[in-house]
């Protein structure tokens, strides 16, 4: 009986605290100040010295799978269909300009090659994941706080706090959310943050063969996607959109969305 009073308890403070934060958006100043205290900061690092940032170059994705499958299992996420930190597209052009795009299983086991009776004019593969938005209209709609941005530039999402009303999920308009099945907490990529503060490159990065993905900080002058972006003409996915992306893409054809 008092384990089930005190669920109760949990869950009519987190409800009051959801309508206080409609009502009153400065409640929520205050805990995110907090979330910036957490533990993964007392080992030296320190986020205001960085701005975290992804390039992806369209011209070196091969379709293998190997980052999807590499951010499943180094996040835990659910080895079920639709449950993706990150995921690869395959684009296909046929000469009538018809477009065609899947993503079986997210890239995870690869692509199979695509038969057609039109003529294909060219087709390449498109690694997505969260965008890093310097303006994240998710966390405009939280109503508790619990999606945030920390000093780096990367989007978290606290699961203590999450009650999943799914509102973030709906304003993400990248697709880069979901609902963990189980803990019915929202989810998404974090640029692998619990390897960031300790030093090391997302698990996607590391385990693409073509180094299709660069990484970086963009306050580093020397830092690899400093120099990228240096040398190539890059783009964002929906940039009349004024969200921000962190993430940017080189090569990329204008039919991708």
């Amino acid at each position: 009986m008092d384990k089930i009073n005190i669920k109760r308890r949990e869950f009519l403070e987190k409800l009051i605290f959801s309508l206080l934060s409609l009502l009153f958006p400065g409640l929520l100043i205050s805990k995110e100040k907090n979330k910036e205290k957490t533990s993964i900061y007392k080992q030296g690092y320190d986020p205001k010295a960085h701005s975290w940032g992804m390039a992806i170059k369209i011209d070196r994705c091969i379709g293998c799978g190997r980052c999807a499958n590499a951010c499943k299992k180094e996040n835990d996420v659910p080895q079920l269909p639709f449950f993706f930190r990150t995921w690869v597209e395959r684009y296909i052009i046929f000469e009538d300009n018809e477009v065609v795009v899947d993503s079986p299983n997210g890239g995870v086991d690869g692509f199979k090659p695509h038969l057609h009776e039109k003529k294909m004019l060219r087709s390449f593969f498109v690694p997505k994941l969260c965008n890093q938005c310097a303006n994240p209209p998710c966390v405009q709609v939280c109503p508790t706080g619990a999606t945030f941005k920390t000093d780096d530039g990367v989007i978290l999402v606290d699961s203590e706090y999450c009650i999943g009303c799914e509102y973030c999920i709906q304003a993400c308009p990248y697709g880069a959310r979901f609902l963990h099945p189980k803990t019915r907490t929202a989810e998404k990529c974090t640029f692998c943050y619990h390897r960031l503060v300790k030093g090391m490159i997302p698990a996607c990065v590391e385990m693409c063969p073509t180094q299709a993905r660069v990484f970086g900080d963009r306050k580093g002058r020397a830092s690899p996607l400093v120099r990228f972006m240096r040398m190539h003409k890059i783009r964002v996915l929906k940039p009349y959109l004024n969200t921000e992306p962190t993430v940017f893409y080189a090569g990329l054809d204008m039919e991708v969305k």
